[in-house]
């Protein structure tokens, strides 16, 4: 038995409009919706990705507050 990827949602779910990802986790609508039929290296290539992604949020999110 192959080790399966973990997912990255945190049970807090709810999209960004503007740049279309999961606050959560940082996943867009697709790939949620996708995740368990992607091969590990999807997933694992989403999953280095999403550090990234959550920063952009973070600032987003953070730039809006003023």
């Amino acid at each position: 038995m192959r080790d399966a990827i973990e997912s990255p949602c945190v049970k807090v779910c709810a999209v960004d409009g503007r740049l279309g990802q999961c606050i959560g986790c940082g996943r867009t609508l697709s790939e949620i919706a996708g995740w368990g039929q992607r091969s590990d290296e999807e997933r694992r290539e989403i999953m280095q990705q999403l550090p990234e992604r959550m920063a952009a949020l973070q600032q987003l999110h953070a730039g809006g507050a003023k």
